[in-house]
């Protein structure tokens, strides 16, 4: 039986332009639930999520409270996991009997990473340019464009160390679907013995590939909303790209807040691992896990062009 890390993009909670209501996250979620349990008859299955829009949102309730100081993000980032990952393991417990789990998950980042200086994750709702602009003002936040809105963005660091590991790979070794490092992981730092959590929110799609590493897992699955990865998206020069190496993919050119990290993250887990990720729809998850859907990113795959490359 092989084993899969699959990344669950924020469609799977909630689809653009959404309201951010508990109900319409489960409703979205009973959706996704039975697909994703099939899949876990055939492979040993490890699940990560996004927490963008859920750990922005406490941000704003926590700062509308001035009783007491806001929650920081690690704090933000542990309650939006617990609460994501229990959604998920009701959905998948209404479609398996297997046993379901959710492991609260720290992961280690450097506290001299450049990205505490330069904020790019995008988190919390989308805003206009006159609402992002107060509140800016407003909160303190640093605010950038998000395609066609703008949006709260925050330090995002590289993730290093899943703290957990032994009790995630020990749950999976007997039998457990196992939903971990949800929004990323609570970042923490290392200070001695002792872990100290630290105002920032780390990539899901960079941690998925860190922990289907650390895993040997056998393929690494990125979902989204989109059936593959394109070359110039949203232009009129728009092309699938189907398949393709590290080095091929790397010479592209991605847009940061959405679809760079996936592509990177497959990179990554491609050349430390030598298997074989994919990028693709959650709406086709088997014929992205099978490997006849989405964008497959292979060591071994060489292609003659740019052509092959992007070919349909």
């Amino acid at each position: 039986m092989s084993r899969l890390v699959v990344a669950l993009g924020g469609n799977a909670l909630l689809r653009r332009g959404e309201p951010l209501e508990a109900e319409i996250q489960r409703a979205n979620l009973r959706q996704a639930g039975r697909s994703i349990a099939e899949l876990a008859e055939e492979h040993e299955l490890v699940l990560t999520h996004g927490n963008g829009p859920q750990v922005g949102l406490l941000a704003l309730e926590a700062d509308a409270y001035r009783a007491v100081k806001p929650y920081p993000l690690d704090v933000l980032g542990a309650e939006s996991q617990g609460m994501i990952g229990y959604l998920i393991v009701q959905a998948l417990r209404g479609e398996t009997n297997a046993s379901v789990v959710a492991v609260l998950t720290e992961v280690v980042v450097d506290a001299e990473d450049p990205a505490f200086s330069q904020p790019t994750k995008p988190i919390g709702p989308v805003y206009t340019k006159g609402e992002a602009r107060r509140i800016a003002a407003e909160h303190g936040w640093d605010i950038a464009r998000d395609g066609g809105h703008y949006r709260r963005v925050v330090p995002s660091p590289q993730p290093l160390e899943i703290v957990e590991l032994d009790s995630i790979a020990a749950l999976l070794r007997g039998g457990s679907i196992v939903v971990c490092a949800g929004g990323g992981g609570i970042p923490v730092l290392r200070e001695g013995d002792r872990l100290r959590g630290v105002e920032a929110v780390i990539d899901k799609d960079l941690t998925a590939a860190l922990l289907a590493a650390e895993l040997h897992a056998d393929r690494l699955l990125l979902l989204t909303d989109v059936p593959y990865v394109e070359q110039d998206w949203e232009t009129a020069t728009a092309m699938p790209i189907r398949r393709g190496t590290p080095a091929e993919l790397r010479r592209l050119e991605f847009a940061v807040g959405s679809m760079a990290p996936k592509v990177e993250a497959a990179c990554r887990f491609v050349e430390r691992t030598g298997g074989e990720a994919a990028i693709g729809s959650l709406a086709e998850i088997a014929d992205v896990a099978a490997g006849t859907a989405g964008t497959r990113v292979h060591a071994d795959l060489v292609t003659t062009n740019e052509n092959e490359l992007l070919r349909t």
